[in-house]
């Protein structure tokens, strides 16, 4: 080992970049803490789907990083990982040197699956909202769609475990269309592989299935629930209800002008296939202190780690991994990390207590889930306009965060405790 321990955070994406700004922070210089990035540039995803109607600009929505975390003491390097060759301990890097560690925090998020049906995506026939490029542009071609406008379908295909976004994203789009005064030329389709609507992955908080179902009906949006997408082509989308034991109950082929439909995540090809280490769809395997059994020194958190799903469903469905969640497994890394520097043994485990606000652009719904995973202590959801307005604050505090390098202000933590939601279980 050197001098000091060194530990690398794999991916500058919300869980990885307050990763290090926290480990930094509760190692206290006893570790070297660095940063592999494939980008140089943090964008704010939960802002994406305003990205992709013009509510906000890319730039307005991104962070340099470099100069944060030269300020902050943490290495960085925007090269990105090739492959982690994970009995080394090293991380080979895609221009050939490679990056050696005491401890990897693996924080990556997830591939996009769009090669798995086929002409879907960007390079097919769909727009995504996933990341600030692909939303971008998505706005592109919504600009050409209320030109020309037609049918829209929006949704989640099967093995998606993201649906808020596919909710935000119709709804609001539904009220960009009546402000452009040109709604009623546009059918709207809600597709999704979700048993129920205001199931996201979660088996429903609080009242969402009545929630989402009264604002889909509100807005003239029809849904398909339990749907497969089998293929797109250019303006037309097959889709497939599924009935118990993968029975194909009825088919349905939907014409669209514009439609934005979220992917299945898999893990990334730098970390995929590693016995031991990742599941077969490449998420990485944790124990309750985000540690993985097979390499002790290795962590993970955010969108990257694997949770079984709640439940059986008729068609695959995938458990969201929100941001307050993924938060919550940042600071049970960062405690864990600190304790394995000064010779104690992991103790601090995450809540996984989900807090999130679903914007509709002129309303939207939130929810607390304590934890994410049923059965919850706190398990309550409520909608309206304060929503939207909560939504724009958060992006701007968030953002102000990023900038500044810090990861928990203490008035945060404080409004947090007031609340009942922590991010450590006691």
């Amino acid at each position: 080992m050197s001098e000091k321990p060194k530990i690398v955070v794999l991916g500058a994406g919300l869980g990885g970049t307050i990763a290090a700004y926290e480990i930094q922070a509760e190692v206290k210089g006893k570790a070297e803490v660095m940063m592999v990035s494939n980008t140089e540039t943090y964008s704010f995803i939960p802002s994406n789907p305003w990205v992709a109607v013009r509510w906000r600009e890319p730039e307005a929505i991104q962070v340099h990083l470099p100069p944060i975390f030269a300020k902050k003491k943490i290495g960085f390097t925007a090269v990105g990982a090739k492959r982690l060759h994970a009995d080394e301990k090293r991380l080979e890097l895609n221009d050939g040197t490679s990056v050696n560690y005491d401890y990897l925090v693996i924080a990556t998020g997830p591939e996009l699956a769009f090669d798995e049906i086929e002409g879907f995506g960007p390079a097919g026939h769909t727009v995504s909202v996933c990341d600030t490029g692909h939303a971008s542009l998505a706005a592109d071609a919504f600009d050409r769609f209320v030109e020309n406008p037609g049918p829209i379908v929006v949704g989640a295909v099967q093995g998606a475990s993201c649906y808020g976004p596919a909710y935000e994203f119709a709804l609001i789009l539904d009220t960009e269309l009546r402000r452009r005064k040109i709604r009623d030329k546009v059918p709207m389709t809600f597709v999704t592989a979700e048993p129920y609507i205001g199931h996201l992955g979660l088996d429903g908080v609080g009242d969402t299935k009545s929630l989402l179902e009264s604002k889909l009906r509100d807005r003239h949006i029809k849904w398909i629930t339990n749907a497969r997408v089998a293929k797109v082509e250019a303006g037309l989308m097959h889709v497939e209800e599924i009935a118990e034991g993968g029975v194909v109950a009825k088919t349905h082929e939907l014409p669209f002008g514009y439609s934005m439909m979220l992917p299945a995540f898999r893990g990334v090809a730098a970390v995929r296939d590693i016995p031991g280490l990742t599941n077969p769809r490449g998420f990485i395997l944790i124990d309750k202190h985000q540690r993985n059994p097979a390499y002790p020194e290795i962590f993970s958190l955010g969108v990257c780690v694997a949770i079984p799903p709640t439940g059986p469903t008729n068609v695959p469905v995938g458990v969201p991994k929100t941001g307050f969640m993924i938060e919550s497994m940042v600071t049970a890394t960062a405690h864990n990390l600190s304790a394995l520097i000064d010779g104690r043994e992991p103790t601090a485990e995450a809540t996984w207590n989900a807090v999130c606000l679903a914007d509709f652009g002129d309303g939207g719904i939130a929810f607390v889930a304590q934890p994410q995973i049923p059965p919850r202590n706190v398990n309550w959801a409520a909608g309206g306009k304060w929503v939207h307005l909560a939504k724009i604050g958060f992006e701007k505090y968030f953002l102000r965060k990023i900038r500044k390098g810090e990861s928990e202000p203490f008035y945060e933590k404080l409004a947090m405790q007031v609340m009942g939601i922590d991010k450590l279980r006691a």
